[in-house]
């Protein structure tokens, strides 16, 4: 058995991953740093996969932009309306009253795990010292030797393997692109069901032609994937409203399972985790990846601190002593964020009267307190430091 040895390795080739490998090596080229990707080297086998809309905020833009990794093809956001189906209440936010270029774009997974890849190599020709290996992360042929071990496997909610604490929301989230009559352009709809939220978002293919995100039971959400294309449309027009005119046309339906899971350490003497490895949150907020690349930002600041110094700095409890000042760093944002997550997903499924009232009371005074608004809204977009 062979092994190879290194400073960092990074353990999942997913866009936090990769992201954290561009941070590290952008502010230090001559990282030991090596990257165990369990995709394929060929980027057209990432084309044809994973084609949901994702949502990255104003925040998640400008750290992407510092290492050159923003898809070309996105939508941008510039207004939120947010109301509850059938019941009174509802909150608009637009990017003049925040004074930003925009409240959040939209972009297919796929194209921001491929302008990662791309960024990446690009910083690579640069970097002597890194290995990017397309392999299992948990190759037992060829283990990896690290001072210090990312983990940044990620996966989906049910789909991981970890379980430590977190709830299971008893929702699935349907996603599809559909087609629709009269959509102003830049705007995205949140609508507050009696089973879940229900989400509908531009996309770089016209105005006409948003995402959709319907989350309910996993029963109902099943039900609806197997509906003709009439009845789904049907369906989601008396559920959606007529703000945006008919729905015309739906495709590429798929379901997710949702769920929060997070771990309440994310730090362990040279190991530490990040991104969905760390937490897997329900999408009602759009946080998770946001959440993550902000994850991967910080902790390539402490590692570089760490490895860029002198070899005195790189002892083990020295490591460690980095590790757990980034988690110390991190608990502010990690914990509102996960919290906010939390309480939308559950209050915002809730069909008690004192609630939906309260639901009601609460996106009214949302709209009519700017401050309450603003504070919301740049928690959306740039975290807590």
């Amino acid at each position: 058995m062979s092994s190879t040895q290194c400073d960092i390795l990074i353990q999942g080739g997913g866009p936090v991953g990769l992201a954290c490998a561009a941070w590290i090596l952008q502010k230090f080229p001559d990282a030991y740093l090596t990257l165990l990707d369990r995709n394929s080297v060929d980027d057209a086998d990432l084309a044809a996969a994973d084609s949901r809309g994702i949502a990255l905020s104003h925040g998640s833009k400008l750290l992407l932009d510092t290492i050159d990794a923003w898809p070309v093809e996105c939508a941008d956001i510039h207004r939120v309306h947010v109301s509850q189906a059938g019941r009174f209440g509802r909150a608009l936010m637009t990017r003049e009253e925040l004074h930003q270029d925009a409240l959040g774009h939209i972009i297919r997974y796929r194209d921001i795990h491929i302008t990662l890849r791309q960024a990446l190599r690009a910083i690579q020709s640069k970097s002597p010292n890194f290995m990017w290996q397309h392999t299992d992360a948990k190759d037992e042929h060829n283990p990896v030797l690290a001072k210090c071990i990312v983990h940044a496997e990620g996966g989906l909610f049910k789909k991981q393997d970890w379980v430590e604490s977190g709830r299971d929301y008893g929702q699935s989230a349907l996603v599809g692109l559909v087609e629709v009559e009269n959509a102003a352009p830049q705007q995205a709809w949140e609508r507050f069901t009696s089973e879940g939220p229900l989400a509908v978002l531009p996309s770089h293919y016209g105005p006409n032609i948003l995402n959709l995100v319907w989350c309910g039971s996993p029963e109902s959400s099943q039900h609806r994937l197997q509906l003709s294309d009439a009845d789904f449309l049907n369906s989601l027009q008396n559920e959606f409203g007529s703000r945006i005119g008919r729905f015309l046309k739906i495709q590429d339906r798929r379901l997710y399972e949702l769920g929060l899971n997070y771990r309440k350490q994310i730090t362990k003497d040279n190991e530490v985790w990040i991104g969905n490895a760390a937490q897997a949150l329900h999408p009602v907020a759009g946080q998770g990846l946001n959440l993550g690349l902000r994850d991967a930002f910080l902790l390539a600041e402490k590692l570089v601190g760490v490895f860029a110094g002198s070899v005195e700095n790189q002892a083990a409890g020295k490591i460690q002593e980095a590790l757990e000042a980034y988690a110390q760093s991190r608990k502010v944002d990690r914990t509102t964020t996960i919290g906010l997550t939390d309480f939308m997903a559950r209050v915002f499924t809730s069909n008690l009267v004192p609630v939906v009232m309260a639901r009601g009371l609460a996106l009214s005074a949302l709209q009519w307190l700017p401050p309450v608004k603003t504070a919301l809204a740049r928690q959306m977009m740039f975290g807590r430091r």
